[in-house]
């Protein structure tokens, strides 16, 4: 039995389409430099051995505590979907915390957190690549 061309086609297009349904989401990649929310300054996220390491590559203000080149998360893993988890170094008070950070698209949060993540500080960032 011989199938019409065009069932065939709406058949191919329809195994398709449930073939792109079922595939996987593609992770966020945070690699890349982001702005911070307030214009403050700019880090770029990279692979650095197996992890990832966040650093200063650009400050509004030339007179604070952070400096440019000054790593500020680094051993960040991943911890599930789109999210990363490791240490915030704050240059404000020189303490290194717990750090998470979660990518939604174009934006970017980035905690440190103290008392087992029970109290965190959190900034938000947008891609600026």
């Amino acid at each position: 039995m011989l199938t019409h061309p065009k069932s065939l086609l709406a058949r191919m297009a329809a195994v398709l389409g449930l073939c792109l349904l079922a595939a996987p989401a593609v992770a966020a990649d945070p690699t890349g430099s982001w702005l911070r929310d307030n214009g403050a300054s700019r880090i770029r996220f990279a692979k650095c051995g197996a992890s990832l390491c966040g650093t200063v590559v650009w400050l509004k203000e030339k007179n604070t505590a952070s400096k440019i080149g000054q790593r500020v998360f680094f051993d960040m893993v991943p911890d599930g979907d789109n999210r990363w988890i490791g240490k915030a170094f704050n240059p404000e008070d020189g303490k290194t915390y717990s750090g998470k950070m979660f990518q939604d698209g174009e934006s970017l949060t980035t905690s440190g957190c103290v008392i087992g993540a029970l109290i965190c500080k959190s900034v938000n960032w947008s891609r600026s690549d």
